[in-house]
Order: C-alpha cells, then structure tokens, then sequence
C-alpha cells in the first residue's frame, strides 16, 4: 500500500516560514503529479500546489499562496517539498500532500499554525 508521510509543520508568527516534507512510497512516484492541499478548521479540504510529473516540472500554485509558496519534488528520493514563506494567519491547516488529482489514501498531515 503506497504511503504518504507528512512533516515539516509547527508553530510560527506571522510573516515567518516553514518547509514541509512529503516522502512517497510510490514506486511509480515519478510518473504522476503531485500537489500539496490543506485543510483548515470547519473547512473543505482545498488545493495549494502542484507540480507535474516530469523532468521540468511545471509548478501551479492557487491564488492564496502565489507568490508565497514554492512546490518542488526531488524524483530520486519521491519526494515533495513546500516551502512556505511570509506565512499568514489564514494559512493556518492540516497540510497533505497526495497525487493531482488525488489518487492515493490520505496521509495523517501535518499541522501548521500561524500566530498574530
């Protein structure tokens, strides 16, 4: 069963930065796109950024965090980044990584809070 596992969140202030790890136990990792979404308190989850699957790496980011935040995948290792910079209050979620569109079993997250 592919895993997806999750790291790389905390607590920080607002206009601080964080890095987020995915790491994949997809053998065929490298195949598909993947993309990180989030989900806050009371609310859906939703898409944050994506990168496609091959050598360059096209790289999408919603409206929220364009300018923000930055996708990257390292294929050798499967695994995605997200590093996440001038963090807001509002970007506080449970962050997760997963293929796009997601095909694989959730993962357990991983927790960022931004303080005022």
């Amino acid at each position: 069963q592919v895993q997806l596992v999750e790291s790389g969140g905390g607590l920080v202030q607002a206009g601080g930065s964080l890095r987020l790890s995915c790491a994949a136990s997809d053998r065929a990792f490298s195949s598909y796109d993947m993309g990180w979404f989030r989900q806050a308190p009371g609310k859906e989850r939703e898409f944050v950024a994506a990168v496609t699957w091959g050598v360059v790496g096209i790289t999408t980011y919603s409206d929220s965090v364009k300018g923000r935040f930055i996708i990257s995948r390292d294929n050798a290792k499967n695994m995605v980044y997200l590093q996440m910079n001038s963090l807001k209050p509002e970007d506080t979620a449970v962050y997760y990584c997963n293929t796009r569109p997601p095909l694989r079993i959730w993962g357990q997250g991983t927790q960022v809070t931004v303080s005022l």
